[in-house]
């Protein structure tokens, strides 16, 4: 597989187009917004540049690996060519159902359809297609030039011959890939949103403030940031969008969202990404300050 193309250039696209690129591989990158295309190529541009300040390559490497992105507006355009497509776009099942069908019809019939959704049944999305053994989850971790895991998930038709190309591509991008079966929210959210969410109901039930529950985790448990800092940083949308797959999927209520976490998204705070969550964002500014609201 040399032909990579992407679809989405959010966050997630343009981190899996960056790593794909920096590996040698000629890569498609694909939105609807040229705005967004010329954003995440900038963004590109400034993670390759803070790779090479820290001399994990050379500037000569930053260069060649810009040089494998083209970009594209058109899904038919940017997968004629592609031996794997990667689909990043909004975790909204009927927009990827969309998108699968789209790509099914125009990629050449031996190309591999990824999707890096974080929750949704990649036997659902296979299902929009007439190749589902060639549907795989390929489920990158935030950021991703930074991030080692990649869960790979394979759909109910997934085939064998597909699964072993997926990982051992990952392992090529020098990422491990860990394969797990598709059931809702796989393995990283099952277990994760969860404890974010018994987070967030012991900020809502008053048993302690935003900076005590972020300190116990990360002093007593050894976790990098705190589940709330972390839901912030993971989009408290997203985090509430994925904790309703696991609701449906599982008919458990020990999934059903915190009703916090649902005012918080409803009004517009949804963490980094918005300015505000469960800490107060700043541009310029890396201080870690709780959003006025949780403050006592």
């Amino acid at each position: 597989m040399n032909n990579i193309a992407v679809i989405g250039s959010g966050t997630m696209g343009n981190g899996i187009a960056h790593v794909f690129a920096q590996y040698g591989y000629k890569v498609s990158l694909i939105d609807i917004s040229e705005d967004a295309l010329k954003k995440a190529l900038a963004t590109i541009e400034k993670n390759l540049s803070r790779q090479v300040e820290k001399g994990a390559f050379t500037a000569e490497v930053k260069q060649q690996a810009l040089s494998h992105i083209n970009t594209f507006t058109s899904i038919k355009d940017g997968i004629s060519q592609a031996d794997l497509i990667v689909e990043a776009a909004t975790e909204n099942v009927d927009l990827k159902l969309r998108i699968f069908k789209d790509i099914d019809e125009g990629a050449k019939p031996s190309a591999i359809l990824a999707s890096n959704t974080s929750s949704i049944s990649i036997t659902k999305i296979a299902s929009a297609t007439k190749r589902p053994e060639k549907v795989i989850g390929m489920h990158f971790m935030n950021p991703v030039p930074v991030m080692k895991l990649v869960e790979v998930i394979r759909g109910y038709a997934t085939s064998h011959d597909t699964t072993k190309a997926v990982m051992e591509l990952s392992k090529k991008l020098e990422k491990i890939p860990v394969e797990v079966n598709d059931y809702p929210g796989f393995i990283a959210n099952r277990i994760l949103m969860p404890m974010i969410n018994e987070a967030i109901y012991s900020l809502y039930e008053g048993v302690a403030g935003v900076y005590e529950i972020d300190t116990v985790m990360k002093l007593g448990m050894a976790h990098p940031m705190g589940p709330l800092q972390l839901a912030d940083f993971i989009g408290l949308d997203v985090c509430l969008s994925i904790l309703r797959v696991l609701h449906d999927g599982f008919g458990n209520p020990k999934y059903a969202p915190c009703p916090l976490l649902v005012n918080m998204v409803q009004a517009g705070h949804k963490g980094v990404k918005s300015g505000s969550g469960f800490y107060e964002y700043k541009q310029g500014s890396k201080e870690l300050v709780v959003a006025e609201r949780f403050r006592y």
